[in-house]
């Protein structure tokens, strides 16, 4: 008890005594390690030292604390990373092969374009050819039909 006394009578007179301009501000929590007051005996260094290390403690544990954090945000979004770079890549596997359907239809859909027009030439030449045939067959067949309407 009589530690904790000695500890709460420095910082009142450090909360009230503040009177330097040059004293540095302190966060709330805070254990300096000296506060104007010299050091008059051993357990006081000791304490100090137990502040100093109760802080590199709190400030080991706060980093290990941020570092595991980070190491997981990394983790987390290398994971994400693979994961849109899977889908990416199923997608694309995809869409090549829609791609490439598409190419041999429209390719097949040309050569069939290309093969019928082909045809069609023959098919104009013979139908040059047969027109004449034609139009004397119409004539001997509806020549009759006209002369009984005179």
């Amino acid at each position: 008890m009589e530690q904790h006394s000695e500890t709460s009578d420095r910082e009142e007179e450090r909360e009230g005594g503040g009177d330097s301009s040059l004293d540095p501000p302190n966060s709330e929590g805070e254990t300096p390690i000296s506060d104007g007051v010299a050091f008059n005996n051993q357990s006081e260094i000791f304490r100090a030292i137990e502040v100093v290390e109760r802080d590199s403690l709190a400030i080991a544990q706060s980093f290990t604390s941020l570092f595991a954090s980070l190491r997981m945000a990394l983790s987390e979004s290398t994971a994400t990373s693979l994961h849109h770079m899977q889908c990416f890549t199923d997608a694309t596997g995809r869409l090549q092969e829609s791609v490439l359907d598409a190419a041999n239809k429209g390719n097949r859909y040309i050569n069939s374009c290309l093969r019928l027009n082909e045809e069609m030439k023959s098919v104009d030449g013979l139908a040059s050819q047969l027109y004449p045939i034609a139009l004397l067959f119409a004539a001997n067949l509806f020549y009759p039909l006209l002369r009984t309407f005179d």
